[in-house]
């Protein structure tokens, strides 16, 4: 039977070297479905001169969809003048997923000392800013952050937040490095599993920060058929989100680097759903 889910997203941190001009031209050829943007790929673009809406011009004339809007980081702990400026380009990214059609809002957790008080506050005042452009947000811990270091952590402050637009960010390779590999997560309910990100982890101490040694599905550890599997049973329906950066993958052509990870990819979910 056909896999269940909506269809493979690149992430354009795969290709971090790569314009996001020609990383969009990679993601079609290199027969991917659709584009996870970072707000550092606009960042990048107003450095060279472009503008916001020139930008957008450039991904629509990609065809491919958006998955979803990245935002910058560092706002779920931040505090004062800072977190109010985090918001703003929050709200910024908000509305370029609107002129984009993407319904989906991404953040990591990201630096910062506010308290986990404040964290739960800034938490439900970003779900309301989406929200008031209909937008949901996806939430991903990392198994390094000095925090939200767990799945648990992650799950706690979202609950307390009581927004529900909010909602988790399944990332295989934190999943796997965070001690709840392939099938790990089967506590979660699937109702509160909003987006998935993923690639394969080497058999390998992990680096420092950030962890760049992320390989395509089927070169390292992870448990897809698990993974896949699990995903499915509990209605996952959504994008899956090649996020796979890596020295080795920045130092090929980008469409090469793309197709590599498609087709890895689709043999994987090939033998989880046969």
């Amino acid at each position: 039977m056909p896999d269940p889910f909506c269809g493979l997203a690149l992430h354009t941190w795969t290709v971090d070297t790569t314009p996001l001009e020609e990383a969009l031209i990679a993601a079609k050829a290199g027969g991917f479905d659709a584009v996870e943007l970072r707000r550092v790929d606009f960042d990048r673009c107003a450095k060279r001169g472009l503008s916001n809406e020139a930008v957008l011009d450039l991904v629509r004339a990609a065809g491919l969809p958006v998955s979803a809007m990245g935002v910058e980081y560092g706002w779920i702990f931040s505090t004062g003048a800072e977190r109010e400026r985090l918001l703003g380009v929050f709200r910024e990214c908000c509305e370029n997923a609107v002129a984009l059609r993407c319904g989906m809002m991404m953040s990591a957790i990201g630096p910062g000392s506010a308290t986990t008080d404040e964290a739960v506050a800034n938490i439900r005042r970003a779900g309301e800013i989406a929200g008031s452009f209909g937008l949901r947000l996806t939430l991903e811990y990392q198994f390094q952050h000095p925090v939200v270091r767990s799945l648990d952590i992650l799950r706690d402050l979202i609950v307390h937040a009581s927004a529900s637009n909010v909602g988790l960010l399944l990332d295989a390779y934190h999943l796997q490095r965070g001690g709840r590999p392939g099938r790990g997560f089967e506590d979660v309910p699937g109702a509160e599993i909003f987006y998935v990100q993923f690639s394969d982890v080497p058999d390998a101490p992990p680096p420092g920060l950030p962890p760049v040694d992320r390989l395509p599905p089927g070169q390292g550890v992870v448990d897809w058929t698990g993974l896949f599997g699990l995903l499915a049973e509990k209605g996952y329906d959504s994008w899956l989100s090649y996020e796979a950066p890596n020295p080795a993958h920045w130092q090929q052509p980008a469409t090469e680097t793309a197709k590599q990870g498609a087709a890895a990819t689709r043999r994987a979910l090939a033998r989880t759903f046969p």
